[in-house]
């Protein structure tokens, strides 16, 4: 298997729950961490500071295309954030409570 932690961000918690709560059900990802945080951007030419939700999601990077299309459709920005960061290492059994909670690709 091949892991990776997803970053995604939403302007509420309630998005950011759908999303999670979507990803878990359907396979796509083993566990979702949401974090409150502040950001602080350049939008359309201006700097914007807003709260938002961080998502860290655990899942398959085989899984990815499919993840990210799903992000896409329950998304409300325009543009969102989905950056992919490896797991290059990690405590095997929890590596494989990922494997065993995600489907096979």
């Amino acid at each position: 298997m091949d892991y990776c932690l997803v970053m995604v961000t939403t302007s509420s918690q309630q998005e950011a729950e759908t999303i999670a709560k979507t990803l878990v059900e359907s396979k796509l990802a083993a566990c979702v961490n949401i974090f409150p945080i502040q950001s602080i951007y350049t939008w359309q030419d201006k700097v914007h500071s807003e709260p938002e939700f961080q998502l860290f999601i655990k899942t398959d990077r085989r899984l990815f295309n499919t993840l990210e299309a799903k992000i896409r459709e329950l998304h409300s920005y325009e543009v969102p954030e989905i950056i992919v960061l490896p797991i290059i290492a990690g405590s095997q059994p929890y590596l494989n409570w990922i494997s065993e909670n995600t489907k096979n690709p």
